[in-house]
């Protein structure tokens, strides 16, 4: 009788452990799965200028005196990155831009906006290594293409026109918006969707 008490406690055991090991890989599966179908698409906020539209046209003073034109024609696409000194995730995507911006230098500038105290600003752009970008302090600028959340990115082709935009709060949404510029689209979001309804016809 003893036995056959401690060979069912020993199945019962097994049985358990085997449960925790099948509930764990369901769990790590889950957040696999969770990764592969997380938006990869820059987030676009139906404001501002649309897509196609000419950029409104700042010339603005940067942190160390030179002049940033926004909106004008040139040999460059230009990528706005609105960002703040208090925002973590946008700390996370500077290591990023300045990979994207060694890249991509022979068709694209990076320049940084935001507002607040030119001295906090200052001092952050020392502490962040972005000395070598163009960083403009204009709330202006922000309210042109009503950025309401951080970080928020805006590119422009060479004829100023708005190519892509929206929030970005990884690698693969900033590359969204130079893929929706290749692919002549307004955004990686509207070709998915215009794909799958194109198959749902079919």
């Amino acid at each position: 009788m003893i036995d056959a008490l401690v060979v069912s406690n020993a199945v019962l055991w097994l049985v358990v452990l085997a449960l925790l090991v099948a509930v764990f890989a369901l769990a790590r599966q889950v957040g696999i799965l969770y990764e592969r179908i997380a938006p990869m698409g820059a987030l676009m906020i139906d404001s501002g200028p649309a897509v196609g539209e000419a950029a409104p046209r700042f010339d603005l003073a940067t942190l160390d005196g030179r002049t940033l034109a926004v909106g004008a024609a040139g040999g460059h696409s230009q990528l706005l990155f609105f960002l703040s000194p208090t925002c973590p995730v946008c700390k996370k995507l500077l290591p990023i831009l300045k990979s994207i911006a060694a890249a991509e230098s022979a068709w694209l500038n990076i320049a940084f906006a935001s507002d607040g105290e030119a001295e906090e600003h200052a001092a952050f752009r020392r502490r962040a290594a972005l000395t070598d970008f163009p960083y403009v302090l204009s709330a202006e600028l922000g309210m042109a293409f009503r950025v309401g959340k951080l970080p928020y990115a805006v590119l422009l082709d060479e004829a100023g026109r708005v190519r892509a935009k929206g929030l970005v709060n990884s690698r693969e949404q900033l590359e969204s918006l130079f893929t929706a510029k290749e692919m002549n689209v307004a955004s990686v979001q509207e070709f998915v969707i215009g794909q799958a309804g194109q198959g749902t016809r079919t």
